[in-house]
């Protein structure tokens, strides 16, 4: 089974990515898609998404050609009364066999198998930590995320793939096998083909078959399912009976996150936890695939009232059982999996850090530490483009590049627009006058001819420096584009800035003759003009200061001029 995100349906609320537990999903863009190498097939992200945009595919083409061939055979989890009522179980296996299943099981003969192979390791006291393994999800996570708690595998089989291979030992090697249910990862490569109960019902429909309108009674005489020493998922009834609570020889544990403490356990304290039964939830029952948790007491009111007596003898032939490997090793992954740290710390580099210092972790990329989205990202799974306080730096960087020219370090003519405007209404508001100097570079063309481009811009950059260290950190000093600046001094009337460019034009000059060019060569020509609240219906201040100067070019440059408002 395979779980995929429908992109009609999904929005990109990161739900899906929050929950997941095996780091499954991708982030690129406004696209999410899981990763089916990563994925456990725990089903988590599917009642968490909002939007109903996660859907669980089985192998429903595989399955319709199998049963094609009349010789298939169905494996039926019990959970089927669950999702098929208020049809009855007898109802849903007529139907399959009106299908053209050639049988049909319900999953007893692999419990019992796995629980008879429980048994004698429950016999023997010398193997300190056992963890029950019949959960595929659980020997995922184990061997994905807690790679050192492998050798703690209980060496057994999924029910499924027991009961798989009993029924090719009983039918024969070739038999197909087809198993719906909710964990369709159980079965391995010993089934053929695994469904959903969903895709069972849409088979069933596409070959004209009708549960409801099947008889109550069976039809046909059914394959053994009643129970003898086993529950659902092959635990044992008889280590149940014995060890009714958690006690040092038998524990029972539900989540994924308790791997983690065991882990801990286990691995760091060395304690020996004796027999673990650990499944991801509350069993098959509380699956996401049979609906809310709201309706667990429901389904296990219904599966329960279907279940039959339990058998007085055993329900497994010995002689079919006998050529059937319930054992099973599972191989311990090999490290290098992680990505190179340096890369991740180039991520956290990138994100940077909150004001207090410390990592954003604000899970608003769908991870719960920025660790982990730079693990993600150092993996191919998400983008930079994903975490909002990355944006947030780039776009306070992109403001301030904006808002600063590259080559002066001055403001641009954007912000200085907006400043002459605050400065016009705070001048307004208070009566206060202030002024703006409109300053040029009397003969830039030359020096960009004779000395080359590189030397202009050392000449502007040193320029823009003078006027930067005339003004007061109040007042505001802008390029307004090519050699020509402007500069707005706060409160300040006309002859204060008068000095003030005065001091500027001095100070240009004084740098020429530094860099080693000809005298009159590097100056600079300042246009003055003051704003008056009493006069502010005039021209534009900008305007008068721009008339100003070509007054004190027109007067034989390195000049300051005035103009009035």
């Amino acid at each position: 089974m395979n779980f995929k995100v429908d992109p009609e349906l999904c929005v990109t609320s990161l739900t899906c990515v929050r929950v997941c537990p095996a780091d499954a999903f991708a982030v690129q863009g406004d696209k999410v898609r899981i990763l089916d190498d990563r994925c456990t097939r725990c089903g988590i992200c599917l009642p968490a998404c909002p939007h109903e945009a996660i859907v669980a595919q089985g192998d429903a083409d595989r399955a319709r050609d199998l049963l094609a061939t009349g010789q298939a055979t169905l494996i039926l989890s019990v959970e089927s009364a669950a999702f098929f009522y208020p049809s009855t179980p007898e109802q849903v296996v007529n139907a399959c066999y009106e299908a053209g299943f050639r049988s049909v099981y319900r999953g007893v003969l692999g419990d019992e198998l796995v629980a008879r192979e429980y048994l004698k390791l429950w016999g023997d006291t010398g193997w300190g930590t056992m963890i029950r393994s019949t959960c595929p999800v659980i020997v995922a996570t184990v061997r994905k995320d807690y790679p050192e708690l492998v050798p703690y595998l209980a060496p057994v089989a999924t029910p499924i793939a027991a009961e798989g291979r009993y029924l090719k030992a009983m039918y024969g090697e070739d038999t197909p096998i087809v198993y719906a249910g909710v964990c369709l990862t159980e079965g391995g490569a010993d089934v053929d083909a695994a469904i959903t109960f969903a895709e069972l019902k849409e088979l069933l429909r596409k070959r004209r078959v009708t549960i409801e309108d099947q008889p109550l009674h069976f039809s046909r005489i059914p394959e053994e399912r009643r129970r003898h020493w086993s529950t659902a998922g092959g635990l044992p009834l008889e280590v149940l009976m014995q060890e009714r609570h958690a006690s040092r020889r038998f524990r029972k544990v539900r989540g994924l996150e308790s791997l983690k403490a065991i882990a801990r356990a286990v691995g760091v304290d060395r304690i020996e936890l004796g027999f673990v039964d650990i499944l991801p939830c509350e069993g098959c029952l509380d699956h996401p695939l049979l609906g809310p948790r709201e309706e667990l007491f429901r389904r296990r009111q219904i599966v329960g009232a279907t279940e039959p007596p339990r058998a007085s003898y055993p329900v497994i032939e010995d002689q079919v059982a006998r050529r059937v490997q319930v054992e099973t090793a599972f191989e311990i992954p090999r490290d290098g999996h992680e990505p190179p740290a340096d890369v991740v710390e180039e991520v956290l580099a990138a994100i940077g850090t909150a004001p207090n210092g410390r990592p954003w972790d604000c899970g608003a990329c769908g991870f719960d530490t920025c660790r982990g989205f730079a693990v993600a990202a150092a993996e191919g799974r998400t983008t930079l483009k994903s975490c909002p306080p990355y944006l947030d730096r780039m776009a306070t960087q992109a403001l301030s590049q904006a808002a600063e020219d590259a080559l002066t370090g001055l403001g641009t003519f954007r912000v200085l627009r907006d400043r002459l405007a605050n400065e016009v209404a705070r001048s307004k508001r208070s009566t206060e006058s202030f002024a703006v100097l409109f300053v040029d570079l009397d003969n830039f063309k030359q020096v960009n001819d004779k000395f080359g481009h590189e030397a202009g811009n050392e000449v502007l950059r040193q320029a823009a420096r003078e006027l930067h260290g005339v003004i007061r950190t109040t007042d505001f000093a802008a390029r307004y584009g090519g050699d020509e600046f402007v500069v707005v001094l706060v409160r300040t009337g006309l002859e204060g800035a008068r000095g003030v460019a005065e001091k500027a034009r001095a100070r240009v000059e004084a740098i020429g003759r530094a860099l080693g060019y000809p005298t009159g060569l590097v100056t600079v020509s300042i246009g003055v003009a003051e704003f008056s609240p009493a006069n502010s219906e005039r021209e534009d201040v900008l305007v008068a200061a721009d008339r100003a100067l070509y007054r004190a070019k027109a007067a034989g440059r390195n000049q300051v001029a005035t103009g009035d408002q």
